[in-house]
């Protein structure tokens, strides 16, 4: 996983991400990643590239944008803002997908 900060905005990187292949939407749905009418797991899905943003004087302005591919090789944008700290499903969901790629970083 590519932990990046070089995109001044969020669309910037969404495009960004656009651009490398990215091109599905990916949302939290309950305890599942969704793209359209697909739920994945969390194990069936990797970070690819990550870009997370702070506000600078207002913590409502924090996002991560996140660039995942599933096992079957879906490729999609996740973008989560700091409202998302408030929802438990998806908090866990995050810290799932997290753990598991530092896991896997670590086996390579």
């Amino acid at each position: 996983m590519k932990n990046k900060f070089r995109y001044n905005t969020v669309t910037s990187a969404i495009d960004a991400l656009r651009r490398e292949g990215f091109i599905n939407d990916f949302n939290l749905i309950e305890d599942r990643i969704v793209c359209g009418e697909k739920a994945l797991q969390v194990d069936d899905v990797d970070i690819k590239i990550l870009y997370r943003y702070e506000g600078d004087s207002d913590p409502a302005d924090e996002a991560t944008v996140y660039g995942l591919e599933s096992k079957e090789g879906l490729k999609g944008i996740l973008v989560l803002g700091d409202e998302t700290d408030s929802d438990e499903t998806s908090t866990k969901i995050l810290t799932k997908l997290h753990l598991k790629n530092n896991r896997s970083k670590k086996l390579h």
